[in-house]
């Protein structure tokens, strides 16, 4: 089976592991410290804040920039459900609007028709590792007084404009759950340039505490481990070489597939560096396939003579999948159609994100994919669309 995602762990990382079990401190201590200080660097910010999941981190950066109750924060109904839920989390009200068609990230435009005075921040969610559309965001919310958290936990070193995601707005949040472009096994990390927002981060993660039994606030325990740290410290020297391999393995499969008649291959936008924590095609029909992502400039049909043959995006997952490829659909429901958020009384019509849960397929590009992995899958694609 060649599977959708694998974490490449050896023997730096079990050694690393080992030194602290035999150290004897196990929980939240040096290692976590060394963890975050070269997250930190790695990012281009003053501060990182280890915590015990991206969820984690996006409830506290929430909390840190004081969001809760009467509030609203937008963001895009096409992700992970934690980014909405950590909303919930404090008390406030996720407001979704669409996203672009293109490169699966939020539309800046639609987010602009939904700012009103409830309004406290904006959570962009980069999306398969590609970046936002930072300046647009950034120009916004600075023109309306609105924190940016960004949603960076598929995206560790993207960038934007050659800046990296995570510092440019009030916080950034990572995942380091084993999916991930690097991993901890659990855990994530808040970064920030403020210390105000650090300082209060710190004490949320740690059950209020900002000194031993001093307890200020009501905190919780979302400390990382330093088992998970000494992993993380590993990854991360490595992390350069694996963004290299997705990169170079996304390339080789669109070169490959981005003539065949029903399928449209991921864009990368001008001035980003997309780090493909998932390559994700879309299986459309003939007319939606010609000329697919033609406002960026980018490949749409390239002919195939308007073969018969297009199946639809769950007969290919289907036939990848019996032939001992793995793949993922990310995500096959919106947001805002989930039984709880209908249940909460979203009953929003979002037409591209509803689309592309219907056609939106990821195919294996972590590092231990080689060429003949992608010269197979490649064949069961043509095989299947061209047939």
């Amino acid at each position: 089976m060649i599977r959708i995602s694998a974490p490449f762990l050896g023997g730096e990382e079990i050694s690393a592991v080992e030194r602290v079990l035999r150290s004897g401190m196990l929980s939240q201590g040096s290692y976590v410290e060394a963890f975050e200080s070269a997250f930190a660097d790695f990012i281009g910010v003053e501060h990182a804040i280890a915590v015990s999941s991206g969820t984690a981190a996006l409830h506290i950066a929430l909390l840190a920039a004081g969001i809760g109750e009467g509030d609203e924060v937008i963001t895009t109904p096409f992700t992970f459900i934690a980014t909405a839920n950590a909303i919930l989390f404090v008390g406030a009200k996720p407001v979704f609007v669409d996203v672009r068609e293109d490169d699966f990230n939020i539309d800046v435009e639609k987010v602009k028709e939904a700012i009103n005075e409830r309004t406290k921040a904006i959570i962009p969610v980069h999306l398969y590792g590609q970046p936002c559309d930072m300046k647009a965001i950034v120009d916004l919310a600075e023109d309306h007084n609105l924190h940016v958290i960004e949603d960076a936990c598929q995206a560790h070193g993207a960038e934007f404009a050659g800046k990296k995601v995570g510092s440019f707005g009030t916080a950034g949040c990572f995942s380091f759950y084993p999916t991930k472009n690097m991993t901890t096994g659990e855990g994530g990390m808040l970064t920030t340039n403020s210390k105000e927002i650090a300082k209060k981060a710190r004490m949320l993660r740690n059950h209020g505490s900002s000194a031993r039994y001093m307890h200020e606030i009501l905190g919780f325990n979302m400390r990382m481990t330093d088992i998970s740290a000494a992993v993380g410290i590993e990854q991360l020297k490595k992390l350069h070489y694996f963004t290299k391999r997705r990169r170079e393995n996304a390339e080789y499969l669109t070169e490959r597939l981005e003539g065949i008649c029903g399928i449209v291959t991921p864009v990368v936008k001008e001035r980003r560096t997309h780090v493909f924590n998932q390559y994700t095609i879309r299986v459309v029909g003939d007319e939606e396939a010609d000329g697919a992502k033609g406002d960026d400039g980018a490949n749409g049909d390239k002919g195939n003579g308007g073969k018969e043959g297009v199946v639809n995006r769950d007969d290919l997952a289907r036939m990848l999948t019996e032939r001992g490829v793995e793949v993922g659909i990310y995500y096959p429901r919106p947001v805002h159609k989930q039984p709880l958020y209908r249940k909460l009384g979203y009953d929003c019509s979002l037409d591209v994100s509803e689309r592309l849960s219907a056609e939106v397929l990821s195919l294996p590009v972590h590092p231990g994919v080689g060429k003949v992995d992608l010269d197979y899958i490649v064949d069961i694609i043509k095989r299947a669309m061209m047939s």
